[in-house]
């Protein structure tokens, strides 16, 4: 795993079930998206993608989107 993706998953935010966001800009400057999503599924989060931003729910809950 990469400094930069570790650092991600290392945030205060990621280790209380918290959600973290990042530019897709900084994650293919400094990381990959493929790596984060590798990580995320295996720790049964969520990743999101919307817009310039790409959103990590890091919980194993169930995901609704409402609308």
């Amino acid at each position: 795993m990469g400094a930069w993706v570790d650092q991600i998953f290392r945030a205060a935010q990621a280790s209380q079930g918290g959600v973290v966001r990042r530019s897709i800009y900084d994650v293919e400057r400094f990381g990959s998206l493929d790596e984060i999503i590798e990580i995320a599924r295996d720790r049964h989060f969520h990743v999101l993608e919307t817009g310039d931003q790409v959103v990590i729910l890091c919980n194993e809950g169930e995901l609704k989107i409402h609308c």
